[in-house]
This record gives C-alpha cells, structure tokens and sequence, in this order.
C-alpha cells in the first residue's frame, strides 16, 4: 500500500459517475487509499464505488431555477462547503479529484481553501459549469477530447489531455473486431437513448427503418432501448414492417450489444461517445438540444469531424433523412468501415490508466505521469 489517500468528489449522473468509478478502480489496483465525497443524491454506486468509504454533504445546483430556488442552493452549497471543509480536516487527503456537477462543488472549494492538491475531470467537450467555477482554483484540469472549449484562459496551462476512462467490460468489448457488412448478411443496429431513453429516437427510428427498401429491411437486426411506455408502440411499427426487433427499457450487457453493431444511433452524451470510440463503432449521433451549455453537440461535432460517425441535430431528424442516410451507409458499407476504423482511433482505452498517472504525479513523491499533456 502507498499510503496515499485520493478523495473523490463526485455525485448526480452516470457521466459523472462512470470516470470516477474507472479512476477508482486503477487506484485502487496500484495501491492507494481512496474515499469518496458526494451529495445526497449518490449511493447506489457500482464497481469500484460500492466499497469506498463513503462521505455525504449538501449540495445543489443553481443554473435555470426561479429566484427563491437558487437562494436555496446557494444555502446549500454553503453548508455543503462547510461539511467538506471538516471532512477533508479529518480525512487528510494527499489529493482531490472531483468529476463535474454540482455535486462536486463543495468538496473541490473546500480543497482549494486547505491548500490541497486538486484537479477536475471535465467528460463532455465543454467544460461544464460547475468545473469552471472551479478551474482557475485546481491544481490540474483533465479533459476527454483535445480542444475542451470553455475554458478559462488563465486555466489553459493546467489541462492535461487523459481521455474519458471507461468502464472494464467496454475495454473487454475492445477486443471484438468491426464485423464487415456483406451484399446479403446481417445489418445489426443499436439506439440507444441514454439512461432514461430518448422519445425522440422511439418516435423516428422506427418509422425511417419501416421505411427502408425491402431488401435492407429483411437483414437488420435492431436493439433498441426505449421508454417503458413506449416499448409496445415501437414494438407494434417493427412487426408491421417485418423487421427483427430487441427492445428493452434497460440492457446491462450495452458494451456486448455495442461490440456486435454495425451501426450505433444515440444521444451523444460523454460517456456514450467515450465507449463507441473506444470499442471503435460509427455512430449517428442526435445531441440533446437543451443540455447545458450545448455540450452534446460539441461531443458529437467532434466525432463527426473526426470522420467516426455523422451529426443529426434534432430539428433536422427526421425518418425521411434517416432513411435516406441509411440506405446510404448500407448499400455503400465502406462509409461504415472508414468510420468505425476512425472511431476506434480517436477512442483513449488507457484513459484511466493516463488519468490515474496524473493523479499519482499531483501525491507527496509522485512519479512521473504517463498522460499526455494537451498542448
């Protein structure tokens, strides 16, 4: 054991979660104490989480609430600062690392306050936020993807380019190789809609699939993740058509399905966009219109740009030019090969392992860190 202590600040969504659950097990794995830090929200966590000692403060978020709501927060997010300010008193951490949100918030000011070594992991291509609140505080600032806009200039210096980690079974899903479409085998197509799903995916995606030539529809093989009350209507359009259908609310085999697809359609939140790159899939990707910041478009701009998949913002997603981009990729395979061969590129499998490094380096004694360092 190194004796070193890493708290992790970290609370709210899965995007949020999933980097610290990665980091926490590549730490754990090399030796380090670790305890976890979050707001009421958290509990319930998985993987390298579920045995963490585990500490919880107040905390909440301010943006898009009426007057009397945000002075509430505000209130919140003090005596959330307050509680992290004991804890960490009493947990003499050696590092923190919060991961986004504002669950993290509290913690990481009540840091910067004690003089400890702090950095952030910003997941989504826009730096959040919560996480510029705090960038020109922290000692280091980690991104996922080269190019992280928003962030302040006086903060620039502190970036650390590491990559979103990913959960162990999408690195295990690594190893299956892109499976080549050929003139009459299989077209195997995942949509997935993020945690809850999404309407608009139930709504569109099986009207253009409804829609395809004959030929096309007799090969696909659709998984779909949908809304429970939109499981039987989805379901109703796929065996009008003819075409064979898996749907669920909740698949927890999603790197599985993800390694078999030829195809995947999705939202384009950070973790969806870190695991299809890092598997290596093409993807078409339809951002939510009203995420914060509209991070999920710069998350999906830069897939596309990088030739790994195709943007479709909402307003122009429609089943006619779904259909139309379809058939397009199917009948031409080679757009899916040269997309998937790019996704794969772009993907960082060692993200947590660079992360990790980063951290390692911030410790009394640190070694060297093996994370590149965005220019």
């Amino acid at each position: 054991m190194t004796g070193h202590l890493a708290v992790l600040a970290a609370g709210g969504t899965g995007g949020h979660v999933f980097p610290a659950e990665a980091l926490a097990a590549e730490l754990g794995a090399r030796g380090y104490r670790l305890a976890l830090i979050t707001d009421r929200r958290g509990g319930g966590f998985g993987g390298a989480l579920a045995d963490l000692e585990t500490h919880h403060i107040r905390a909440g978020g301010i943006a898009g609430k009426r007057f009397t709501a945000r002075l509430e927060s505000v209130f919140e997010l003090g005596l959330g600062m307050l509680q992290a300010r004991k804890l960490l008193a009493k947990l003499k951490p050696d590092a923190v690392i919060g991961f986004g949100g504002y669950a993290s918030v509290p913690t990481m000011m009540a840091a910067t306050w004690a003089g400890l070594a702090t950095a952030i992991h910003e997941q989504n291509a826009v730096l959040g936020r919560a996480n510029r609140l705090l960038a020109t505080r922290v000692r280091r600032i980690a991104t996922s993807i080269d190019g992280t806009q928003m962030v302040p200039e006086a903060a620039k210096s502190k970036i650390h380019l590491t990559g979103m980690p990913v959960r162990p079974t999408v690195l295990a899903a690594r190893d299956t190789a892109y499976d080549e479409i050929t003139d009459r085998g299989p077209l195997n197509l995942l949509v997935t809609g993020g945690s809850q799903g999404a309407r608009v995916l139930s709504d569109v995606v099986p009207a253009a699939l409804a829609s395809l030539p004959e030929g096309l529809k007799k090969r696909l093989n659709v998984t779909q993740q949908c809304r429970a009350e939109d499981l039987e209507r989805v379901g109703a359009v796929y065996a009008q058509a003819g075409i064979k259908a898996d749907l669920n609310n909740f698949f927890d085999d999603v790197p599985r399905r993800l390694a078999a697809a030829h195809l995947l359609i999705a939202r384009a939140g950070a973790s969806t966009v870190a695991e299809m790159t890092a598997i290596g899939r093409p993807a078409i990707l339809v951002p939510y219109p009203h995420a914060i910041d509209n991070h999920q478009f710069a998350n999906a701009q830069a897939v596309d740009e990088a030739g790994a998949g195709w943007l479709m913002a909402e307003d122009v997603f429609t089943a006619e030019r779904l259909a139309g981009r379809l058939t397009s990729l199917f009948e031409s395979p080679r757009h899916l090969v040269h997309a998937a061969r790019a996704s794969r590129r772009i993907g960082r499998p060692d993200a947590a392992h660079a992360l990790a490094d980063m951290v390692a380096d911030m410790m009394p004694n640190g070694h060297s860190g093996e994370g590149r360092q965005a220019a």
